[in-house]
């Protein structure tokens, strides 16, 4: 925690103007690159666990473990750059029924956030067998992607 409160505090402290003369439009990936930071600072301690996959050169995944939990229990939402997935559920009481001796599955509240950069796009979500899958693009424009220059 330490590491993201000294991150935190130098990205605060930075002074972007001195790059102005040696890079246009960057300060847009500063602001995002600190929202990355406060969100991490802010995330459940690992709850709930989840991976993040490369599928192909443009897709991702997000498989996020919710053991418990149903399609009307999660809310995912994006907005200005940020993915955030919640539970809906409500607070576990921690009272059992009659026949439950052991509970250890956890369905605790959790918000989790996720920094996209500007060229992600959610694509959609699926929850399946306990396991979230959210899926994601990166949508590159025609005039960005590699091209073959024909020397004449």
């Amino acid at each position: 925690m330490t590491n993201l409160s000294t991150l935190r505090n130098a990205l605060q402290a930075f002074d972007y103007n001195h790059m102005t003369p040696y890079a246009v439009g960057f300060d847009r990936q500063f602001d995002r690159l600190f929202d990355y930071v406060t969100h991490q600072a802010e995330s459940t301690g690992g709850y709930p666990p989840y991976n993040i996959q490369k599928t192909e050169d443009y897709k991702f995944e997000i498989e996020m473990a919710l053991a418990g939990f149903s399609k009307k229990d999660i809310e995912i939402e994006v907005a200005e750059g940020v993915l955030t997935v919640k539970s809906l559920k409500e607070k576990d009481s921690g009272s059992t029924d009659d026949y439950t001796l052991y509970k250890g599955i956890s369905q605790r509240n959790f918000t989790r956030k996720f920094t996209l950069a500007d060229d992600i796009v959610v694509k959609g979500a699926e929850l399946k067998d306990g396991m979230l899958t959210i899926s994601l693009e990166r949508i590159v424009p025609e005039e960005k992607k590699p091209q073959l220059i024909t020397i004449k």
